[in-house]
């Protein structure tokens, strides 16, 4: 009786120790595959990230463009620099230094700091040119600045972290071309009101527009390329005659354009 009993403590003993030895092996293996899955998981994504830190690429397009149907003179305009909120603009050091394209001869841009923000004046003694048998000649004069931006661009929340025209007053989000801004999904459009100050002198029957506008955008590439961006503009409702003072200027601005999934650091 003795000698059974010994017999099926030793079976016994020696069922759990395999048993233990099998729980050991899956443990181990499950602990395994985890490892090697966290590692391939943990290279990929340093690999990605890799990927899009080097192939980033950051820029930014501020144009302007004055146009109209006659002739002004003695003209001095004071237009909105684009700005992040500290007052960092990522276009006045190529205007300082005059690397700007489409200004006429006649034209002169300086920069001009009010001590809370910083305008582009623009003069020139005349802008576009009489009538030729009676038939009025439209002037449009654009220049711009393009430069790229040493670090990502904040297309999502330009406003807060962006170049755009300020000062921004009254902003309020508005419907975008196509897009449904209750959803959630796709670009965010607002509406805004700034300043600009127009001094000229011009027939009555005279026209004239002024438009600004500020692209910044994000390019990369992770298998394709891909890209997002925002898209802010400011434009003077046609003007009459002469000008001797400060506008009020209804702005737009279109963020979050494009792919908004990389959440990669810069």
């Amino acid at each position: 009786m003795g000698t059974a009993i010994l017999w099926l403590s030793r079976m016994v003993s020696g069922a759990m120790v395999e048993i233990m030895d099998k729980i050991i092996k899956i443990v181990l293996g499950l602990f395994i595959v985890l490892f090697v899955a966290f590692v391939a998981y943990t290279c990929y994504f340093g690999y990605i990230g890799s990927i899009y830190r080097s192939s980033l690429s950051g820029n930014y397009l501020y144009t302007c463009t004055i146009a109209t149907n006659g002739v002004l003179t003695n003209v001095t305009l004071f237009l909105p620099v684009p700005a992040d909120p500290k007052g960092n603009s990522p276009v006045v050091a190529q205007i300082s230094s005059r690397d700007v394209t489409g200004v006429p001869d006649n034209m002169n841009l300086t920069l001009y700091d009010t001590g809370k923000t910083t305008l582009l004046k623009v003069s020139a003694k005349s802008i576009g040119g009489p009538a030729i048998n009676g038939i009025t000649q439209p002037a449009t004069i654009t220049f711009s600045v393009n430069v790229s931006s040493p670090e990502h661009i904040d297309t999502r929340s330009p406003v807060q972290n962006a170049a755009v025209f300020r000062p921004v007053n009254g902003i309020h989000t508005t419907a975008c071309s196509g897009e449904s801004v209750a959803s959630g999904r796709g670009p965010v459009c607002y509406k805004y009101l700034t300043e600009m100050y127009a001094e000229y002198s011009s027939a009555p029957s005279v026209t004239v527009s002024i438009d600004e506008s500020i692209t910044g955008t994000n390019t990369w590439t992770i298998f394709a390329p891909a890209s997002n961006a925002y898209q802010n503009q400011i434009s003077v409702p046609m003007m009459h005659g002469s000008s001797h003072g400060w506008i009020t200027t209804p702005g737009w601005l279109e963020s979050g354009i494009g792919s908004q999934d990389m959440s990669f650091p810069s």
